[in-house]
């Protein structure tokens, strides 16, 4: 089965935090690795759908129709639902376990546990659940209620476990593209670009050649099963063509309050990885005030509380007149919400 589409779910939310413990919520560490996830998913060329973006309450009955209504009631639909597990011991245990639908068999959750614990992390078990009140039905809504989909539910680690929560805060991207391998090994996805290698030269970097191809790093490490950013020369690189359609500008953008890096890159049509990329900024918090270089293909803009025609011109580099003739408009009054094209 090679024409597979992921539906992924972001645990909990809103009103829901799911496990509270050492100052974290669920709901927050299960969406960021969830945004991660669907970014990386997108750049294999998989269609990706992303269940949840926000903090947003979503009931199990939303959850699963927004689940079906993703790609379908279908086999070769992949369900990750991410989630952080904890338990009523003051200190939990340690490791990452995942929990497969009593329909399916057992391949994609071994392969998810295994290439966990290559990226690192502890491993306890994979398992099913039975209903206690129906032993023929799966016990989790997110197995029983998803057609013939194939869900797993992934527990990265133990919320109450302050070694465990560390080791995700700190590696939850290396664990994400290990679920990613397992879903590309287990169902034997090819990218679906043509292929072209290439040997490392004197001065190369990662970054360098990904932009040569119009692709990513994270794209090339994935192919190419890399660890690190580290390449030598005279090494030989498969290279993902046409992936991803690079951006073609670039802006400064002046971080406001309430801006995370995941809204900016959904605002700019990138990704919170070619963000940091571009700005060597390898934090997920940015500062209000701090200027960051974003790259963007698409320039819709929308007009933000205190946007004048001449702070956006600035922003993008260009001018009011220009921005005027492009919209059509007819003098410099702007109001919020309004979508304005820049480029």
């Amino acid at each position: 089965m090679n024409d597979i589409k992921v539906v992924i779910d972001a645990g909990h939310g809103g009103t829901d935090p799911g496990a509270v413990a050492n100052g974290v919520q669920e709901k927050d560490l299960t969406l960021k690795i969830s945004q991660y996830m669907y970014e990386r998913f997108l750049e294999t060329g998989i269609p990706t759908t992303l269940i949840r973006s926000t903090d947003e309450t979503v009931s199990p009955s939303e959850r699963v129709r927004r689940i079906l209504a993703a790609y379908g009631n279908n086999p070769n639909v992949i369900v990750i639902s991410n989630h952080i597990n904890s338990t009523s011991s003051e200190i939990g245990p340690e490791g990452a376990e995942v929990i497969y639908a009593l329909r399916n068999n057992s391949t994609l959750a071994q392969n998810i546990l295994d290439e966990l614990g290559n990226a690192g992390q502890k491993t306890r078990n994979i398992y099913q659940r039975r209903s206690d009140t129906d032993p023929s039905k799966d016990y989790y809504f997110i197995h029983r209620n998803t057609g013939v989909t194939q869900p797993v539910i992934i527990e990265y680690g133990f919320i109450n476990n302050p070694n465990d929560l560390r080791r995700i805060q700190e590696n939850y991207r290396d664990f994400v593209d290990g679920v990613i391998k397992a879903v590309l090994r287990t169902f034997e996805v090819e990218n679906p670009s043509d292929k072209i290698v290439y040997t490392v030269k004197p001065g190369d970097t990662l970054w360098s050649i990904a932009q040569s191809y119009q692709t990513t790093v994270d794209a090339i490490k994935l192919l190419n099963n890399l660890t690190s950013d580290m390449i030598l020369v005279g090494q030989e690189l498969n290279i993902p063509e046409g992936l991803v359609q690079r951006p073609t500008h670039v802006i400064s953008y002046v971080v406001r309050p309430g801006d995370t890096l995941w809204n900016i890159s959904q605002r700019f049509g990138t990704t919170v990885r070619d963000i940091q990329e571009l700005n060597n900024w390898f934090q997920d918090f940015i500062i209000v005030g701090q200027i960051l270089l974003v790259p963007t293909s698409e320039i819709n803009y929308v007009v933000m509380p205190g946007d004048t025609l001449w702070s956006i011109a600035q922003v993008y580099h260009t001018t009011v007149d220009a921005i005027k003739n492009l919209n059509q408009l007819s003098s410099d009054l702007i109001m919020v919400g309004q979508v304005l094209k820049i480029i």
